[in-house]
């Protein structure tokens, strides 16, 4: 199977590109040779569009060696003239 479609093929052989999307992953479909959409698995949809947790919550149940630590070095002043 392919993973990239021109759109008359794509319209053609519908049941074939979403057979490949759920099988082989997200499938493209170019119209006048530039990439138009993708189709891909309902289930890889949701997962990269519904966030789990926060940043916050993400970050909050890093590991102990991951420490965030500001530079705390002085800026030396600028004179705009």
């Amino acid at each position: 199977m392919k993973e990239a479609w021109q759109l008359q093929e794509a319209k053609a052989h519908f049941s074939e590109l979403v057979e490949a999307a759920l099988q082989k992953g997200p499938q493209t479909v170019t119209r006048r040779g530039e990439k138009a959409v993708v189709v891909l698995a309902h289930s890889e949809f949701m997962r990269l569009t519904q966030a789990e947790k926060t940043l916050d919550e993400a970050l909050s149940g890093a590991p102990e060696e991951l420490v965030f630590e500001r530079d705390r070095t002085p800026v030396p002043a600028v004179t705009l003239e």
